[in-house]
């Protein structure tokens, strides 16, 4: 689809409103394609001209107001039409394409059975995908729809189930909705349904997944009436949209979609092996993070993309604060310290940074890139610290007066401060200057002088990077811990307004008996960099280990980790802390995200000669926790899975996957097997024959999957370049098989194989987006980039491939961003 601009969406709105769209799909067929017959109502300036985005297959007949329209009036993924009257009635009969990128209406064939499910995914740009249609947000419309479907389907929309005479289903009109929040589903689905606070509730899954989805249906219910009770002592619209229904489709590029009455979640989200704590967490914030949207991006919707903010920046913090409130997960604030912040800290220093709430998003091609860690997590963090400062009964009440004045309509970051300074009585302009409006990320770090064991004086310094000199306000927490008795407690908080001249003394501590360990951004307010003092930085191997809140320590990994990343710190020096200090970890996001982190840097910041050391060294600390951990819990989980991903072992690897020598109480389920495989492979302990051999008692699409990764990883050139070619120019592979086998392909152990695909990736991903688009696109380029290189030489293919004037925007930005992962990498090995 052609990308939209925001100066044709703005003269589009000034011309048109939608009233409503009638789309009847026939799905029966067995080709590549379906029927779809649309009739479309709106109101226009008489006379004036217009689009509909719109890319059919083939044209059955297209009339406006009764008059024929020529089908040549329907080309490059555009319907124009003139001679527009007041009131126009717009009816198109077409053939449509279906599509296996997980764009417009995806089509899946489940392996394990053969049965065939669809679902509809209008995200951004592709509602001309399934129907002619004003797709941007601010032309909402009410959405009928109708579908002819095999009989022994099911299908499930936005709208309430009207009626059903075999596999004819009638849905009634939705409230107005945009465009891309349109959704449907179709197909075979196994069906668990139940009651809340007089909603009816619906779960959904393919049929082969029907056990898994029977024995978590209770928990997920619950979290979902948890997590609905919660929004509604919070919101004073309740939930507009008549029913809440959460299906769980494959293939689906993002981790979920807010689709009204029918969010849409990727069916990992209901795996069908051994699940941890923390992936049981994930989804509960998942859960709440969509329904947050059901308000913010639903009901109220943002007027074009430069507020995405208002959407995803919403749901991120509501989705941790609600789940930690509602459900049993208490401990998401951890794991947003530890993995989402970080997220967007990354995202906010790579030269792809933007505001959260930019002036300008000229179209929608650069829309589709600011869904990332800025949008997401930066945001939330944001918002978390604005509700500290404003107080959460003021932003509440802001937030509902916000919903009271445009429901089902559209709203600007304007309209909310607006609201939210009126609740609170402060002028939020020039907070949201500093915060939402400018780039990039302050480091805060503490300057200690001291009179013996007595503090003289405690500054908080402000730094900002270059090219971006702005300081902000912060509220930020400082801890003062001690070691006592075996254990490392707080023995005060001091809270702190930072103001943006760069040095804050912190009064309170002048005199105070010196502290073990001082801790900046205690209880993790701010968003910002963290450094702590020396000698805290000193203390923390030794303190670490016993100290008894875990948010504290998530605080202190997480800026362990970042120190690192800019090469302040050695990754030797972290993996000696990991060994020291993770085996002992009781919280399992923290052990899970260090685990990973360390693994990658390790992978990219050590040297050719340190990285077996530094391997060893986190297989050594894996294997401590593995140890330690009771049997059958998902710290012994987690501990497993980071051993398998950083030993070289192959003949105990080898042992595990043919049971001998497991841990008591670890479970060699099917996703264990692959993964220890997958291992096996990249070390060349394993081949074809042993994964076709994995494959032909797991014939299911995560089998399929993990197999299509595992081929990748192999260290022959032959499966090298048969990956290579089918993530390059393989249009008939899905968008899932398209990206593990691209993530795959880079292995660090497989260096002198892969140096010729270094440049290739440079020159064959332009041929790559010819054939692929929008996230599955975006995803499939990172998974294929190059990280692992880590070189000068790498640089400068780069360079080589930026300096082109046309490159395409998803390249430049992957290119872009990962260039400078590389660029710290390289300074850090130095």
């Amino acid at each position: 689809m052609p990308t939209l601009t925001r100066a044709e969406a703005a003269e589009r709105a000034s011309l048109v409103d939608v009233e409503s769209y009638h789309v009847d799909l026939d799905v029966t067929g067995d080709g590549e394609t379906f029927r779809a017959r649309t009739v479309t109502r709106f109101r226009a300036r008489p006379g004036r001209a217009t689009f509909l985005e719109f890319e059919p297959a083939e044209i059955a007949s297209i009339t406006l107001n009764g008059e024929p329209v020529p089908p040549s009036a329907a080309a490059d993924g555009r319907l124009v039409l003139s001679g527009l009257a007041e009131e126009n009635e717009l009816v198109v009969d077409a053939t449509m394409r279906y599509s296996n990128n997980g764009e417009g209406l995806h089509r899946y064939t489940d392996p394990a059975d053969g049965s065939v499910y669809l679902y509809q995914h209008l995200f951004i740009n592709n509602g001309g995908r399934v129907l002619p249609c004003f797709d941007q947000p601010d032309l909402k419309a009410s959405f009928r729809v109708s579908v002819t479907a095999p009989a022994d389907w099911t299908v499930a929309t936005n709208g309430r189930l009207v009626s059903r005479d075999g596999g004819r289903w009638e849905f009634a009109p939705t409230e107005r909705i945009s465009t891309y929040l349109a959704s449907l589903i179709a197909g075979p689905w196994h069906v668990r349904t139940d009651e809340h606070d007089g909603l009816p509730l619906a779960l959904y899954i393919r049929a082969t997944l029907a056990a898994q989805l029977d024995a978590q249906a209770a928990e997920i219910f619950e979290v979902t009436k948890q997590c609905l009770d919660r929004f509604h002592e919070m919101f004073e619209i309740r939930y507009p949209f008549g029913h809440y229904q959460q299906a769980f489709a494959p293939e689906f590029n993002f981790g979920a979609m807010e689709y009204p009455g029918l969010v849409v979640f990727r069916d990992e989200f209901v795996p069908r092996s051994t699940i941890t704590e923390t992936e049981r967490e994930h989804r509960a914030s998942v859960i709440a993070h969509e329904m947050a949207h059901q308000w913010f991006g639903d009901l109220v919707t943002m007027a074009w993309w430069d507020d995405l903010w208002l959407n995803e920046s919403f749901a991120e913090y509501l989705g941790s604060r609600v789940a930690a409130e509602a459900t049993r997960f208490a401990g998401t604030w951890t794991t947003f310290a530890m993995q989402r912040k970080a997220w967007g800290l990354r995202a906010d220093q790579r030269p792809s940074t933007h505001p959260v709430a930019p002036a300008e998003v000229a179209d929608t091609d650069q829309a589709l890139m600011n869904f990332d860690g800025i949008s997401y997590a930066k945001g939330a963090s944001v918002l978390k610290q604005l509700v500290a400062w404003l107080g959460d009964e003021s932003f509440l009440a802001g937030v509902n007066m916000h919903f009271e004045a445009h429901a089902f309509g559209n709203a600007t970051l304007a309209d909310l401060l607006g609201a939210l300074s009126k609740a609170g009585g402060r002028d939020l302009s020039g907070w949201a200057e500093v915060w939402l409006r400018r780039a990039q990320v302050n480091t805060l770090r503490l300057e200690v002088e001291r009179d013996g064991d007595v503090y003289r004086e405690v500054t908080v310094v402000q730094t900002a990077p270059d090219g971006y000199p702005t300081l902000r306000p912060h509220r930020i927490g400082v801890g003062l811990y001690d070691h006592v008795d075996g254990a490392v407690v707080r023995r005060e908080l001091i809270e702190a307004e930072l103001d943006a001249t760069g040095r804050t003394v912190l009064p309170e501590l002048a005199g105070v008996r010196a502290a073990d360990l001082l801790l900046l951004n205690d209880g993790d307010l701010a968003y910002a960099k963290i450094r702590l003092d020396d000698r805290s930085a000193a203390a923390v191997p030794l303190l670490l280990p016993l100290l008894t809140d875990s948010l504290a320590r998530a605080v202190i990994w997480a800026a362990t980790l970042d120190a690192v990343v800019d090469g302040e710190r050695p990754v030797a020096e972290l993996v000696t802390l990991v060994l020291a200090a993770l085996p002992v970890e009781t919280e399992t996001v923290i052990v899970e995200d260090v685990l990973r982190a360390t693994r990658g840097l390790v992978d990219r910041y050590a040297t050719e000669e340190t990285r077996p050391a530094a391997l060893e060294l986190l297989a050594q600390a894996a294997d401590r926790l593995l140890a330690a951990s009771p049997a059958g819990g998902s710290r012994q989980l987690i501990a497993a899975r980071g051993l398998i991903g950083a030993t070289v072992e192959t003949g105990r690897l080898a042992g595990w996957l043919a049971g001998e020598g497991l841990p008591d109480g670890l479970v060699l389920d099917e996703d264990l097997r692959w993964l220890i495989l997958y291992r096996l492979a990249v070390l060349g302990a394993a081949g074809v024959d042993a994964i076709e051999a994995e494959l032909a008692g797991d014939r299911t699409a995560t089998g399929e999957q993990w197999a299509a990764r595992c081929r990748a990883a192999l260290p022959d050139p032959a499966a090298k370049e048969a990956a290579w070619a089918a993530v390059v120019g393989d249009a008939s592979l899905s968008n899932r098989l398209v990206e593990l086998t691209a993530g795959g392909f880079w292995q660090p152990e497989q260096r002198e194989l892969l140096e010729p695909y270094v440049a290739r990736y440079f020159t064959d991903m332009p041929e790559m987006l010819r054939i692929r688009s929008g996230m599955s696109a975006e995803k499939t380029l990172a998974a294929a980039y190059p990280a692992v290189m880590v070189s000068a030489s790498t640089r400068q293919a780069a360079a080589g491939l930026l300096a082109e004037p046309e490159v395409n925007p998803l390249l430049r930005r992957v290119v872009q961003d990962n260039d400078d992962d590389m660029r710290r990498a390289l300074l850090a090995r130095e």
